[in-house]
């Protein structure tokens, strides 16, 4: 068969041109629609195909926007934890909240749980119609995960991403008020009259939320007057493993701070488990923080002070900006103030 012989758009299919393209017929869609997963050389070459033929995609037909099924899909994505459901215990929570405010609304919600190492985590989801839209909870490296959300964005699908809103970003996101909540626990840790206080989290772009939990710190402690030193902060996941193995770097590296400022409730708590087995008490020794929370953060000992963030608000928030989306109403990236909870990690009796 020679391009020749094709003449028409009804003779155009995405099979002609995978058999002119010399790929499969699936490699053809997901050029068509922007997919990441076809390089950019075999993406030129359909293309050109596809408009020698004059053959144009049925956007209504290949859009989740084509038909409303009174479906939202949630995909929560693996992460480390305590237990073996790999699932962060704060996304638990968020996983209520957002049940309810889909019953509130008279939609079902189909759940499902992703590895963040699946490079087509949304195909379930995005041909079939199976849903009118996907909350997405939990990513790993953000870095990582931006093309998957630069291809949900040139596919037309309706999203809402739970995690921090960075400058210029495409698609929309709520999130807690992550700034304030650093700022708010590093506060309290010095109205406590700790002054040299240590963060652990992983404060780069990888890690957004956490980033913006650093600056917030930071920015407390230049409030204070107080130098901002970078050898006070460590690298740490969501993770106990993570907050043990970060808190003993920073003692091995012989700095003893007077409390501890930890990026998440459980990175906290895996940091109070390091410092119990140097013989440091907490808070007698060590004042600490967390964020998140999660039902541990109340029954460890002694309990922990934590930013708490209201999971109750984010649920509806989530699915009330999705539904805008799906209905093309418009909506804007939404920041949920935080609280913090004093307990015992930072009351010295």
């Amino acid at each position: 068969m020679g391009r020749a012989t094709i003449r028409s758009k009804e003779k155009a299919t995405s099979l002609v041109i995978a058999h002119l393209a010399g790929v499969s017929q699936p490699t053809v869609s997901r050029a068509l629609r922007g997919s990441p997963m076809v390089s950019e050389a075999t993406r030129a070459r359909i293309l050109k195909i596809a408009r020698e033929l004059h053959y144009t995609v049925d956007k209504h037909a290949s859009s989740l926007r084509s038909k409303h099924c009174g479906t939202l899909a949630l995909l929560i994505f693996e992460d480390p934890a305590p237990d073996d459901s790999l699932i962060n215990p704060f996304f638990v929570s968020m996983l209520a909240s957002i049940t309810r405010a889909c019953a509130e609304r008279s939609y079902d919600l189909l759940v499902s749980f992703q590895q963040p190492a699946n490079d087509d985590w949304q195909a379930g989801f995005e041909d079939s119609h199976r849903a009118d839209g996907i909350l997405l909870l939990g990513y790993g490296d953000y870095q990582d995960y931006r093309s998957r959300l630069q291809y949900l964005i040139a596919r037309g699908i309706h999203f809402v991403r739970w995690g921090a809103v960075l400058p210029d970003q495409p698609e929309v996101s709520v999130c807690s008020d992550n700034y304030r909540g650093g700022y708010e626990a590093t506060r309290h840790l010095l109205t406590c009259g700790a002054a040299r206080i240590a963060f652990l989290g992983d404060a780069s772009i990888h890690y957004p939320e956490f980033l913006e939990r650093y600056r917030g710190h930071s920015a407390a402690l230049r409030a204070a007057g107080l130098h901002v030193d970078p050898a006070l902060q460590v690298d740490a996941i969501s993770s106990e493993q993570s907050g043990h193995e970060a808190a003993s770097a920073l003692l091995a590296r012989g700095i003893r701070p007077d409390a501890i400022c930890a990026a998440s409730d459980l990175i906290a708590i895996g940091a109070m488990k390091a410092l119990a087995a140097r013989g440091l008490k907490v808070p007698d020794d060590v004042l600490v923080t967390g964020f998140d929370d999660i039902p541990l953060a109340g029954f460890v000992d002694p309990p922990l002070t934590t930013v708490q963030q209201d999971t109750k608000a984010a649920g509806r928030i989530l699915v009330e900006t999705l539904i805008k989306l799906i209905h093309n109403e418009p909506v804007e990236n939404r920041a949920i103030p935080v609280s913090l909870v004093v307990r015992g990690s930072t009351r010295r009796d």
